[in-house]
């Protein structure tokens, strides 16, 4: 076939060239062959023989890219590109920013060699004990949908395939491979399937993950009524459904629940099983041929069937993104600052504006442009995460970057000559102990061991972390591989008793200088495969060592023939190491020194990877270890004391009215140090807004649990109020700051709402097609170009007012904007149980346009031409 085609003027064939080649593909294949499409041939790749040499079916590779794109590798010797976590880019409010990630792990995802990226994440923060909610964008369907569908639009322009995922209700971690999450149809309909149907109506993505959970009784692998029904006959979906890894359960379940794709592989609940059930007429084979037509169709998408051209050919792929760039201003715009008194940020000499009220912005005080804090101040930091930061989160998403920039070395870098910064990390906040790294004095090496015993590679290590997965160093094949043995050398830079770790599952002989300080086996402490590798058990062993003295050291790991976790194809272990302990009281003592002294004190804080990661839900909010002993030490020593947070959800902040200012930074990606000196410093702005309403403390959360049951079952009994819509129903207590909530370091007047209604529209028409459409004139007030979020939200005010469409827009200091928002037909829908339909919501719309969930500037009503 050629690779131009008439009628396609980027080169990319006709949809129904693309389908008949499928199906002349499909008809060459017998059952054994079309089975063979339909499971893993290892960890990451789909590669069936016959398929192969029959259809011209090419290697087809997955890889995780949530944050990142791992490809088949996972090691610090294959980095990839790093990009803020995705509640960072929820908090850029922003399709275009979205759309440009997309586009980023695209590129990536072709240099990895990778066909599809299983990203992105669209569950929803119900609540934020959800340990996994930086890996998703927001409380709200509707920003959660039009992001994901942005950035599933830029992956695919891209030429990859993207997988929204996990479909569905896969909203929190606990036995989230048994969990049977209990809603009924209006709440899945209105929140939790929402982001789906907007990405899939839209976007048109060319895969689909199932997620591990059930869902009202019937596990989402599995899941006809939701797959076959919703997903495919209502919604149109004709990409792939793969599982989650591990996720498919049951051959005949699986096949009937419309699952197109188990991984990993090679062995999984189809191949023989399937073709067995085809046999004994317990699945039809026209199944089987529905199942392959779809992994055929995706193939051909992504250009590895046959001759038949990709979706996206060489010559239309868009133009290449400078990475590290491209990080960088999504961190900028991701910043949320919370708090700013007296316009203690930027670090520039100003004022506050005149009218500024309590947590109002820089405003005109602020120096127009203002990029340097004045020479001859003295800058006090403190915190670990400003030398050690999260820039993003455990599990799927993690990625190993070839740079992280810290905040302590960018403002270093950044700030001018005769500024004076003093840094005091504090107490660490970590119960575990962190890979042992150069820094540390470390030098260590990869030894790959055969059955043999024969050396069969090694790899210089960056730090003490052992991860593979899919892929050895130098070629080595995991079947030939007996052990990993982690050797080199501990140069220590003071005297005491230091720590060493063993990190991981199976068994461990740990060796420093002439003494063996383990040799025994570590045992998973969940059920959850992946927690064995997320989560592993840590023992520590102490080891006195001299200043300067080399000590050899050794970590050998006897690799099991059942992989680890049972995922055959991944090495997953570390070496950890703690210096010499200091008490906790004199390290926040050397802080609050510091910080009486100087001009502004800045103080970092965050999660950890034990407080907050996948796997694992969170059973607080709170800042973990000592941290707000820091905090509020440090402000008392210093009123213009500065908080930066390092996390990818909501912590609590007991110090939040005492201190001058609070930037959230999420999880930043690779770029974050330097986006923050940016921001810091004032050379750009924060343009970020909350994506989630953060509590001020945990008692007045409406929504908490994320506990099933002893009967396996986690109700959904909030129903369709989640996030913001639950806290305006609760009486009591309000939070910290409401969804949508974000200063920047100018002001914003909203001057007029002018709503043009169109119609009429009736249940059966698109539902994202416009009813409405809205303009709202903002004017930046203050003194310097500004970034403003216009949030529109509809209904009355109360619980059952909720976003129905966002725009950014900027403006010079003085100048007006306009926000130009269409209001799409299912933002005044509602689903009615009783008739499974959706019905238009009564009455005249009341349109609020605002800076927040809770601080709406104008209002206004208009009847719309909505049919019931």
């Amino acid at each position: 076939m050629s690779s131009k085609n008439p009628g396609s003027p980027n080169g990319s064939p006709r949809p129904d060239q693309t389908r008949a080649a499928v199906e002349a593909a499909l008809a060459r294949l017998d059952l054994a062959a079309k089975v063979a499409l339909l499971g893993g041939t290892d960890m990451w790749s789909l590669d069936p023989a016959a398929a192969r040499a029959e259809a011209g079916f090419g290697r087809l590779v997955f890889s995780d890219g949530p944050a990142g794109v791992r490809g088949e590798g996972w090691t610090p010797e294959d980095p990839s590109v790093a990009l803020p976590s995705p509640t960072a880019v929820g908090a850029t409010w922003d399709t275009e920013a979205a759309r440009s990630a997309g586009r980023l792990l695209a590129q990536e995802a072709r240099r990895k060699g990778a066909h599809v990226v299983l990203a992105p994440t669209i569950n929803l923060h119900r609540t934020p004990y959800g340990g996994r909610h930086f890996e998703a964008y927001s409380e709200d369907p509707e920003l959660t949908g039009v992001l994901g569908a942005a950035l599933v639009a830029g992956v695919q322009e891209g030429g990859v395939g993207a997988t929204p995922k996990h479909y569905v209700a896969n909203d929190a971690e606990t036995d989230r491979y048994t969990v049977d999450v209990r809603a009924d149809g209006r709440t899945l309909r209105e929140l939790y399937l929402a982001p789906f149907e907007r990405v899939v109506r839209t976007a048109r993505p060319w895969a689909l993950m199932a997620a591990y959970n059930s869902v009202n009784g019937v596990t989402m692998s599995e899941h006809d009524v939701l797959v076959g029904g919703v997903l495919r006959g209502e919604w149109g979906f004709d990409g792939v459904l793969v599982s989650d890894w591990t996720g498919a359960r049951s051959t005949v379940g699986c096949a009937l629940g419309g699952l197109d794709l188990a991984m990993p592989g090679p062995d999984t609940v189809y191949g023989e099983h399937l073709v067995a059930a085809v046999r004994e007429g317990r699945v039809a084979e026209e199944t089987v041929d529905a199942l392959a037509r779809r992994v055929l169709l995706l193939a051909a998408r992504v250009g590895v069937l046959g001759d038949v051209p990709p979706a996206v050919p060489a010559e239309a792929l868009p133009a290449p993104l400078d990475g590290p760039a491209t990080v960088r201003d999504l961190a900028t715009r991701s910043f949320v600052l919370l708090r700013n008194q007296g316009a203690a940020l930027p670090l520039a000499e100003g004022t506050a504006a005149p009218d500024a009220a309590p947590d109002a912005g820089a405003g005109a005080g602020a120096a127009p442009g203002a990029g340097d804090a004045p020479p001859g101040r003295r800058i006090a930091v403190s915190g670990l995460h400003a030398s050690v930061p999260r820039f993003g989160g455990g599990g799927s998403s993690q990625v190993f970057p070839a740079r992280v920039s810290t905040p302590l070395d960018a403002l270093r870098a950044a700030l001018p000559d005769g500024t004076e910064l003093v840094y005091e990390p504090g107490p660490d906040p970590r119960t575990r102990l962190g890979p042992a790294t150069h820094a540390d004095g470390f030098r260590l090496t990869a030894v790959l061991h055969g059955l043999d015993d024969a050396e069969l590679a090694r790899a210089d290590q960056r730090d003490g972390s052992v991860r593979w997965m899919g892929g050895l160093p130098g070629g080595a094949s995991f079947s030939d591989l007996s052990r990993v043995e982690l050797t080199g050398t501990f140069t220590p830079a003071w005297s005491g008793t230091h720590r060493l770790a063993v990190s991981g599952v199976g068994h461990f002989r740990l060796e420093a200088g002439e003494r063996v300080l383990y040799d025994g086996e570590l045992q998973p402490e969940s059920e959850d495969p992946a927690a064995a590798f997320l989560n592993p058990p840590q023992r520590v062993f102490l080891l006195d060592a001299e200043a300067g003295a080399r000590v050899p050291v050794r970590l050998v790991h006897s690799v099991s023939s059942h992989g680890v976790g049972g995922l055959f194809g991944l090495i997953s272990f570390a070496l950890g190491y703690g210096a010499p302990a200091v008490p906790e009281d004199e390290l926040i003592d050397r802080a609050v020194r510091e910080a009486a002294s100087a001009d502004t004190a800045l103080v970092f804080v965050g999660t950890t990877d034990e407080s907050e990661s996948e796997g694992v839900d969170r059973d607080t909010l709170a800042l973990p270890g000592r941290q707000d002993d820091l905090v509020a030490r440090v402000a008392e020593a210093n009123p213009r004391t500065v908080v930066v947070v390092n996390a990818g959800a909501p912590v609590l902040m007991p110090w939040r009215h005492d201190v001058a200012a609070v930037l959230l930074c999420w999880f930043p990606g690779q770029a974050g140090g330097d986006a923050l000196a940016d921001v810091l410093l004032g050379a750009a702005e924060p343009g970020g807004r909350l994506p989630t309403t953060w509590p001020d403390a945990e008692d007045d959360l409406p929504v908490r649990q994320v506990v099933p049951g002893p009967d396996g079952q986690l109700p959904y009994a909030e129903g369709p109020r989640i996030g913001y819509r639950a806290w305006r129903r609760a009486e009591g207590p309000q939070p910290a700051y409401w969804f949508g909530h974000g200063l920047g370091y100018t002001t914003w007047e909203y001057e007029s709402l002018n709503i043009t209604g169109r119609g009429p529209a009736t249940p059966g028409d698109d539902p994202y097609a416009p009813v409405a459409d809205v303009v709202v004139r903002v004017r930046n007030s203050g003194s310097r170009p500004g970034r403003e979020v216009v949030q529109l939200y509809l209904g009355p005010d109360g619980a059952d007012r909720r976003l129905a469409a966002f725009a950014v827009v900027q403006a010079a200091a003085g100048a007006s904007a306009e926000a130009r928002l269409t209001v799409p037909l299912r933002a005044v829908q509602a689903w009615d149980d009783t008739t499974l339909t959706w019905r238009p919501q009564p009455g005249p719309a009341t349109f609020a346009a605002g800076r927040s969930a809770a601080d709406i500037r104008l209002t206004a009503e208009l009847e719309l031409a909505v049919q019931g």
